[in-house]
Parts: structure tokens; C-alpha cells; sequence
């Protein structure tokens, strides 16, 4: 019976689906039994004998791929891909897939319930009753607000969709335009600075830059509107978390809410601050999306190896 990892620590917890199909289709499954994300050493030991990796964000470097003899396929839960060294897949035969569509709807969601959040610091009001504290915040409606979007792949035009349907004008930047989706929906293309310096509400969703730099820094958060929302459920690195930090002391923005980070887990100043809500990278973490996801995986996974 060949042999597939399954490393993300969480598979298979919402619903057995993921192991059973692998089953169903002939497939010994080997389980990440450390709870946490693994090392090169940890999937090397693992996969030894495996044809298949169901992914998590675990390094698969040249390292791994040179170690894991048998291996034919990785196959991403999720979307991003940094963790895997694709071009010496390429040069070893390994075929690598992700979900693109899986965490689609669950991140725009959430971008909307921060951008709420943010607007009327539920966060803020939850903490006070907390200590038994009656204290009316007051916050901002969405009504009227300007919102940009940098990133119009796939979640990015769900979150656009989401905030055009509540009344709102949607402005948005992706370096390769959709033009079809932006004239059947109404957003409006305008360029990198015109929708940082035009939003009220700037949501990210990009890859962000190759050379790891950072996508919005202290000149782009300059071009920013005084008291506008940042809102990143991008990618870690993709705001330059100093600049931010400074941003919200010196009240140049009113407040951000952020899902990910330089380094995870986070612990950094940012968590001084209170105009701002921050998650634990949990942008697809909605039952429905994540289980779609493993599923999807598993499936293509199986596809692959299937037909290779």
C-alpha cells in the first residue's frame, strides 16, 4: 500500500473526510503526530517512504525533495506557496498543487467582520464588559466609506463583491486586471496609490513582493487618508509592522486589524496597541472552507498520482 503524508497538524479534525477518501483510494496514512508545524528533519523522518505529501506550510526544500526518494506529489492545503522550493520540484518531477479557491469565501468574510469590528471596536467593547466596565464606544458606520482593495485575485474580488453589495464604493489595484469581473460588478481600477490615498478602509491581498519587501511601508501609509482603516489578510511581511506600530501611536490611522504576521506566533508591540484587532492567521479557519479545503487536497492529490 503506498504511503502519503497528511502534515497539517489540524487535518481531519472538523470531518474524517480527507483520511477517508485517501483510504478509499488505497492509500496508507501517515499523520503529523507532533500537533505543530514540522520541521525539514520531522517530514524527512515521516515521508521517508511516502509518494505524497498532503501539505501544511512545513519547509519542503531541496533538502526534503532530495531526501524523499519516492515522492511524486505535494499537494497544498491552501493557497500559498512560499514553503515550497517550485522550481526544484520542477528539476525532480514532483508535481505541486494548492486550493485556490477553498479559503476564498472565508477570508473575505473575515475581512469584512474586522473591517466591523474595527469600525465599531467591538473588540474593544467585549474587553471592557469583560472587567465589568460600561463604557459606550463610540464608533463609525460603514455607510459612505471609500473602500480599496490591493489584490484583485480571487478573495480580493470576493471581498470587493461583499463590500459592494452593502452600498459602498469599491475602488481597487491588481497588476493584471480582471476587466470582464471589474464591468459586470462596478469596482473601479484605479492604480497602487490612487487606491491607498483614495480609501477610508484599505483592505490587502496580495502575495506580496518577491524580494520580501514590504508592500505597504511608511511612504505608503504617508499617502493614506488621516484616520483611514488598514486591514491585512495578506500575508505576513506585506506591512512593515514598525511602520504600522508607529502609524496607530501617532494616530495617523485610526486603526488596522491584522490576521498575519512577520514571524508567527506573534508577540510583538502591536499588541500594546488598543486601535487595533489582531487574529491569529485564521483567515480560512471557517469549518465549512477548511474542510472543503482538505478535501479539495486530498482530491487533487489523488489526481496526480493517478495519472503520473
Amino acid at each position: 500500500m503506498k504511503k502519503v503524508l497528511t502534515s497539517p497538524s489540524s487535518i481531519g479534525k472538523i470531518g474524517p473526510e480527507p483520511f477517508q477518501l485517501l483510504e478509499e483510494n488505497g492509500y496508507e496514512v501517515i499523520n503529523n503526530p507532533y500537533g505543530r508545524k514540522l520541521t525539514e528533519d520531522e517530514v524527512i523522518e515521516l515521508a521517508s517512504d511516502c509518494v505524497g505529501i498532503v501539505a501544511g506550510v512545513e519547509p519542503l526544500t531541496q533538502k526534503v525533495m532530495d531526501a524523499l526518494k519516492n515522492l511524486r506529489c505535494i499537494s497544498r492545503v491552501g493557497v500559498g506557496m512560499d514553503s515550497v522550493d517550485l522550481e526544484y520540484a520542477k528539476t525532480k518531477g514532483i508535481v505541486v498543487t494548492n486550493t485556490p479557491k477553498g479559503p476564498t469565501q472565508a477570508v473575505a468574510e473575515l475581512a469584512l467582520g474586522l473591517t466591523m469590528s474595527t469600525l465599531r471596536q467591538i473588540p474593544q467593547a467585549h474587553d471592557d464588559m469583560k472587567e465589568r466596565k460600561w463604557i459606550k464606544r463610540t464608533g463609525n458606520l460603514l455607510l459612505g466609506k471609500t473602500v480599496g482593495v490591493i489584490g484583485l485575485g480571487s478573495i480580493g474580488k470576493k471581498t470587493a463583491e461583499l463590500f459592494k453589495a452593502l452600498g459602498n464604493e469599491v475602488i481597487g489595484f491588481d497588476p493584471y486586471p480582471d476587466t470582464e469581473w471589474l464591468n459586470n460588478t462596478g469596482v473601479k481600477l484605479t492604480s497602487f496609490e490612487e487606491t491607498i490615498s483614495a480609501s477610508n478602509i484599505l483592505l490587502l491581498h496580495v502575495p506580496g513582493n518577491e524580494d520580501k519587501s514590504a508592500v505597504i511601508g511608511k511612504m505608503e501609509i504617508e499617502l493614506m487618508k488621516d484616520d483611514a482603516i488598514l486591514i491585512n489578510l495578506a500575508r505576513g511581511g506585506v506591512v512593515d509592522e514598525n511602520a504600522l506600530y508607529d502609524a496607530l501611536t501617532n494616530k495617523k490611522l485610526a486603526s488596522a486589524a491584522v490576521d498575519v504576521f512577520s514571524v508567527e506566533p506573534y508577540d510583538g508591540k502591536l499588541c500594546e496597541l488598543e486601535n487595533i484587532v489582531l487574529t491569529p492567521h485564521l483567515g480560512s479557519y471557517a469549518k465549512e472552507g477548511k474542510l472543503q479545503m482538505e478535501i479539495d487536497a486530498v482530491k487533487n492529490l489523488i489526481e496526480v498520482l493517478n495519472n503520473h
